[in-house]
């Protein structure tokens, strides 16, 4: 089982602060958030199926958002933070 964290941001859009999931790749795990919490849809993924821009996620710690995004294997994971980044200028 994954814990799945999330940022105060996403938590307005019905995620809850975090919850236990099983998924064997970060697609997989997103599909699965995006089902169980349908106004994410759309607010963590393109419509391509990748990662927005502004949104990161960690990987036991590690920012697996620039690098292998949703392609992501999650065997032996453990923890999760999904996160919506703040821009600005």
């Amino acid at each position: 089982m994954l814990e799945v964290r999330y940022d105060g941001w996403l938590r307005e859009f019905g995620a809850p602060n975090r919850e236990q999931l099983e998924a064997g790749s970060l697609a997989e795990l997103l599909e699965t958030v995006e089902q169980r919490h349908p106004r994410l849809r759309f607010k963590l993924r393109d419509e391509t199926g990748q990662l927005r821009r502004y949104v990161r996620v960690f990987v036991d710690g590690s920012d697996v958002s620039g690098s292998t995004g949703v392609t992501t294997s999650l065997a032996g994971a453990r923890t999760i933070d999904i996160l919506h980044s703040i821009a600005g200028g």
